[in-house]
């Protein structure tokens, strides 16, 4: 995905222990040097006492570089990367609330719907609740789908969920080199 000013969406995921106040250390980083992120996601990770955070912002890789680097630095992250959305897969969920009335009237809000993927979740007089959970360019295309026909009371999609496609998780080939590192020096 690529901005008008050439940038390019890049994914971060960033590997830390769960310390409090980190997020807001993390997102300094960016606020510094005045990129701004597009979407956030926090949650533990597959390895126990570990979280990982993934962000997603638009800039050229030498400020990819420069972030990864910055958030390096700081004393509680284990481990930074950034990459393009070839070398992850990634997923997104979100949530409509549709008008129900104008659904009635337009079975083509129905139709848009199932051709995307997505599914309806519940229906009551006032609106229906719909989830879709995909790629951000099928979620938003989704939503421009929608919007057009004039359904759609709110709308909300999370940040980015993301793994590599590489064999090896560059976390676990970090902490063992560290643990190496630990034995060697004892």
């Amino acid at each position: 995905m690529e901005q008008d000013n050439g940038n390019k969406l890049y994914t971060f995921l960033i590997y830390s222990e769960n310390i409090a106040g980190l997020l807001s250390q993390i997102s300094a980083v960016f606020t510094r040097r005045q990129v701004n992120i597009e979407t956030l996601n926090v949650c533990a990770s597959s390895t126990p006492g570990v979280h990982k955070y993934t962000v997603t912002a638009f800039c050229d890789e030498e400020m990819a570089k420069m972030l990864t680097k910055q958030m390096e630095k700081k004393i509680d992250v284990l481990k930074a990367n950034y990459f393009t959305d070839d070398q992850i897969f990634i997923n997104e969920t979100c949530l409509f609330k549709l008008s129900t009335p104008v659904m009635l009237e337009n079975p083509q809000v129905c139709s848009i719907v199932r051709l995307y993927g997505a599914r309806i979740v519940e229906v009551n007089p006032t609106y229906a609740t719909v989830e879709k959970t995909g790629m951000t360019g099928d979620i938003l295309s989704l939503f421009n789908a929608l919007n057009v026909i004039g359904c759609v009371l709110q709308f909300v999609r999370s940040g980015r969920i993301a793994i590599t496609k590489s064999k090896i998780e560059h976390l676990d080939e970090y902490l063992a080199e560290r643990e190496k590192s630990r034995q060697e020096m004892e």
